[in-house]
């Protein structure tokens, strides 16, 4: 009986000891990878090589110009000279900046939008297609179903957060895949520098931002993507010997980390072609929550007069802690007595100083003109005197 009971009872506690064990394998395995989200496909066969999280739905960021640049081969010749409306050149983007009525041809404006990530390029792009970005937005989430990216959604043509748009690791690995079949995409996106003209001479230069290529001989190319919404994000693929790899990453919070997870990835990938290993699947629980990834600012604090200089920097993190997850409470305990009252109260205050700075010195001044003023009455009265003297003195006589 005793021995039956024993049995009874080991045999789910081993069941549950394997299951954590596994579980446990899976979310240290996954820890290798920092990001929200990653997925490398073999190029060839379309094999999943290694995945985390891969149908978690993010935000894409500038991972979608891949697929606006696809949309607008598909329709226009790369020659096609294409004049940026006021709309394009409003929309917030990085250097350089594009303005209303330059000429450049489609292809200057995907190598902006590939290369640099220049969102105007985006949006002109998508006018000269469709006329206006809402409609060539439709033309966008046509193209993703046709390849087989059905839990991607976007609402514009640059990548800009917004509700409704998202993207999983493994549509944007099939994105990736599908944009080498462009010769022109696949050039551009390995190109690391390059130059391109406006129609009336105005010079624009371009500087790659995706790092691989400066590191990794085998890269492609790739797209860069990053939104205080979306973390950093990319898109790449490399040519280990016979093997094309496609991988993608979404949701990291460090861009340095972004190219320490390709590297990863790209070794967990090479060690399942090689036979070493067997390709890894696994998920967390937190893939989809929201976060923002903290704007990059400096805090300083008052102006010392007696020591003629800031006293201090208060940097972005505190006690190893990021300052932009803390409380506006808490930011004030931990970094600058600035951040103890409000933006508009700091307003009132230096206004006020301003106010009282220059009532001081009209003050000063008028004070000044009053006293010279003053002193040349007195002057003057005091020779009155003098000669009043003499006067009297000689009728005494």
């Amino acid at each position: 009986m005793k021995t039956a009971i024993r049995a009874y009872i080991g045999y789910p506690a081993a069941v549950v000891l394997i299951f954590m064990f596994c579980l446990f394998q899976g979310q240290a395995f996954a820890s290798n990878v920092d990001a929200r989200a990653a997925v490398v496909l073999d190029g060839q066969t379309g094999r999943i090589l290694f995945a985390k999280n891969p149908n978690a739905k993010l935000q894409p960021a500038s991972t979608t110009k891949l697929v606006t640049s696809m949309v607008v081969l598909d329709r226009m010749n790369p020659d096609t000279v294409v004049t940026i409306s006021r709309e394009a050149a409003m929309t917030p983007s990085v250097a350089p900046r594009l303005r209303a009525g330059d000429k450049l041809t489609i292809k200057d404006l995907l190598s902006l939008a590939l290369i640099r990530s220049v969102n105007a390029a985006a949006v002109a792009l998508a006018e000269s297609v469709s006329g206006s970005e809402t409609k060539f937005v439709g033309l966008m989430n046509e193209k993703v179903h046709a390849i087989g990216a059905d839990n991607t959604r976007f609402i514009n043509a640059s990548g800009l957060p917004g509700d409704g748009q998202h993207i999983t690791a493994f549509d944007l690995a099939l994105i990736m895949k599908e944009s080498l079949r462009y010769p022109l995409m696949r050039e551009i996106i390995n190109t690391r520098m390059q130059q391109v003209h406006t129609e009336d001479g105005r010079r624009l230069s371009l500087r790659n931002t995706n790092h691989m290529l400066w590191n990794d001989e085998d890269v492609l190319g790739g797209k860069t993507g990053f939104t205080r919404s979306a973390g950093h994000c990319l898109a790449f693929a490399v040519q280990k010997g016979n093997t094309l790899m496609v991988a993608s990453l979404l949701g990291e919070t460090n861009r340095s980390k972004v190219w320490d997870n390709s590297a990863t990835l790209l070794a967990l990938a090479e060690d399942v072609v090689s036979g070493k290993s067997q390709p890894e699947i696994s998920y967390t629980v937190d893939a989809e929550t929201p976060f923002m990834v903290a704007a990059k600012r400096k805090a300083y604090v008052k102006r010392d007069g007696r020591r003629g200089g800031y006293r201090h920097l208060v940097s972005n993190r505190v006690d190893g802690k990021d300052r932009g997850r803390l409380t506006k409470k808490d930011r004030g305990k931990a970094g600058s007595d600035r951040g103890k009252i409000s933006r508009k109260d700091r307003g009132k205050v230096s206004k006020d100083k301003r106010l009282n700075s220059v009532r001081d010195r009209v003050r000063g001044e008028a004070a000044a003109k009053k006293q010279v003023k003053n002193r040349a009455r007195n002057k003057n009265k005091n020779k009155m005197a003098g000669a009043g003297g003499k006067r009297s003195s000689v009728r005494a006589s």
